[in-house]
C-alpha cells in the first residue's frame, strides 16, 4: 500500500515557509515517488479542515502521514484521531483556542497576502477541534524546544507523554535546523 504525507503548516503560513521548503526538498532528492501535499491551509479553521480534506479525499486507499506544524500539528492530531496514520509534530499548538484570542481582528498572511478577520467563532471552531483524548493505537513523534517564543513546549510534552518526544534546550518556535531530523522523520513515517 502507497503512503501519503500531508504537511500542515501553522497560523500565518504557508506552503512556502523555510520548513515545508526543506520538506519538499527532501522528498525531491531522497523518496521521488513518494506524494508529498502541502497544502495552502484557509486562515480559518472549518475551511483548513476542508482543505485537508479534500488532500485526504484524492489520496483513497493510500496510507495517511501528516507533518504538522504549530497549528498544522493541532490539526495533524485532529487528522490522525479521525482517520488513524502517524504523525510528526513540530513545536505542535496544543490549545490553540486560548492562544489565538489575544489575536481576533484583522490579519495579513505574510506569504500570501491575504487579508482576513478572526472572530470568537473561529475560536469556537478550534476548541470543537480539540483532541483531549488520544487513542493508544496513535502514533506521533513530537519535536520541541524548550525556548519557544510562541508555545509553552511542556503543553506538548504533557498531552503526548505517551508517544515519542525529542525535547532539545533552547532553539525557538521555527525550530532551529529542523532539516537535519528529516531523515528520522520519513523513517517513522513510512514504516508500519
Amino acid at each position: 500500500m502507497q503512503y501519503v504525507v500531508i504537511y500542515l503548516h501553522g497560523f500565518l503560513s504557508s506552503p512556502e515557509s523555510q520548513k515545508a521548503t526543506q520538506t519538499r526538498e527532501f522528498v525531491r532528492a531522497n523518496h521521488p515517488d513518494l506524494t508529498l501535499e502541502i497544502p495552502q491551509l484557509s486562515n480559518y479553521p472549518n475551511d483548513a479542515l476542508r482543505d485537508i480534506e479534500v488532500c485526504i479525499d484524492k489520496h483513497k486507499g493510500k496510507k495517511l502521514r501528516f507533518i504538522g506544524s504549530s497549528l498544522g500539528g493541532f490539526l495533524s492530531t485532529f487528522m490522525v484521531e479521525k482517520y488513524s496514520g502517524k504523525a510528526v509534530l513540530i513545536n505542535p499548538a496544543v490549545r490553540p483556542f486560548e492562544l489565538l484570542e489575544d489575536f481576533l481582528g484583522e490579519h495579513v498572511n505574510p506569504y500570501t497576502q491575504q487579508l482576513f478577520t478572526l472572530e470568537n467563532k473561529h475560536i469556537d471552531e478550534l476548541r470543537r477541534l480539540d483532541t483531549s483524548q488520544l487513542k493508544p493505537t496513535s502514533e506521533y513523534w513530537v519535536l520541541l524546544q524548550t525556548a519557544d517564543e510562541t508555545l509553552d513546549y511542556r503543553q506538548a510534552e504533557t498531552k503526548y507523554n505517551q508517544h515519542k518526544l525529542s525535547i532539545e534546550q533552547g532553539g525557538d518556535h521555527s525550530f532551529q535546523d529542523f532539516q537535519r531530523f528529516l531523515p528520522d522523520i520519513f523513517r517513522f513515517l513510512l514504516q508500519d
